[in-house]
């Protein structure tokens, strides 16, 4: 890894935010209407539950509720952000942008703001994006969010589908850290011959060469499992190349929460035990581009994230797309620290 330029500032996540629906959806819920059974879901993929948004929840409330969270951890969290990006494949309009209503919301009403839609990477790719702006000289310092209402817009009644996703969001503000720790390296892709194989219409009701979309998310579930293992393992082996790490030099790798079986294949892949990996997918299922940042904060209100440990962050999604990225994580910021810490820093203060 290159040292950076003394006049290239160090960039991190400076602020940390979650915020998962109170409905709990079990597995058993889908025995009734369809073949299957709580046992093959959970055997096939990890999941044991998935949390709905309330009829009335879209992804700018889902969003907001994180940053809230957020703002609740670290009431200065926001200060000095002038950029706001929304990861999401489920926003609540093509215009305005969720970015924007969330930052209404937010008190960040004349940011900037757009949404990214790469689906699960949406959110690894905004925290580059967020660098690159900041480094640009565009942006002092950008709220991020991964929200997703995934239960809106996938056929309760497809098996394929249904069972794998639930709702939620994640929040991080990117800005400078102490130097030594933050962001390093990124590496991002995408292929769209692999298209046919995760989808979701919006105006054409076809892809280029005619593959019919229909009307909600449709998945390939074979093809993209060899896809996930296979971008998840050569991303992260690149970027690690890029950073001048390996393997060895990593404490905690992160992976977007899809499949327990695609996770334990990446891990394979990298050569390192589970023990090295955080999941939470079994209570949340796949929420696309909130999963990364929902790992980070329970990872670190768990006490296992800790400052000045080394991330590999990895991630695949619609597109096919694929990114990863490795950052020193830095700790000192009050949103940063596990629950029960920051709560006692609050009364000793």
């Amino acid at each position: 890894m290159s040292d950076p330029s003394p006049t290239r500032p160090t960039l991190g996540i400076t602020a940390l935010g979650m915020y998962v629906p109170e409905r709990v959806v079990p597995n058993s819920d889908f025995e009734a209407r369809m073949d299957t059974n709580a046992d093959w879901i959970e055997s096939r993929t990890g999941i044991r539950e998935r949390r709905f948004a309330t009829p009335e929840q879209y992804t700018s409330d889902v969003g907001v509720l994180a940053v809230r969270d957020l703002l609740r951890r670290d009431p200065q969290a926001l200060q000095g952000v002038d950029a706001v990006i929304c990861a999401t494949v489920s926003p609540d309009a093509l215009m305005p942008s969720t970015a924007a209503l969330i930052a209404m919301q937010v008190g960040l009403t004349g940011a900037a703001a757009f949404d990214l839609s790469t689906a699960c990477s949406g959110f690894v790719y905004a925290l580059s994006v967020a660098q690159g702006l900041i480094l640009a000289g565009s942006a002092r310092r950008v709220l991020v969010v991964g929200a997703e209402v995934l239960s809106k817009i996938v056929d309760q009644d497809d098996r394929n589908t249904a069972i794998l996703f639930g709702d939620g969001a994640g929040a991080a503000v990117v800005g400078p850290v102490p130097a030594g720790y933050g962001f390093q390296d990124f590496i991002m892709g995408a292929d769209g011959n692999g298209g046919s194989s995760l989808y979701l219409r919006c105006v054409a009701p076809t892809l280029p060469g005619g593959f019919n979309m229909g009307d909600s998310v449709g998945m390939n579930g074979r093809e993209v499992f060899k896809f996930a293992v296979r971008a998840l393992g050569d991303s992260g082996t690149q970027v690690l190349a890029k950073s001048g790490l390996t393997t060895a030099d990593v404490d905690w790798v992160i992976p977007h929460q899809a499949n327990v079986r695609i996770i334990e294949a990446a891990m394979d892949r990298f050569g390192l035990p589970m023990s090295k990996t955080i999941v939470n997918l079994d209570r949340y299922g796949n929420t696309s581009s909130a999963t990364v940042p929902l790992v980070l904060r329970e990872g670190v209100d768990a006490g296992q994230i800790t400052d000045g440990q080394q991330l590999l962050l990895i991630a695949f999604g619609g597109g096919l797309s694929w990114v990863a990225g490795t950052m020193k994580w830095w700790g000192g910021a009050p949103s940063l620290k596990a629950e029960s810490n920051a709560q006692q820093t609050e009364v000793t203060a």
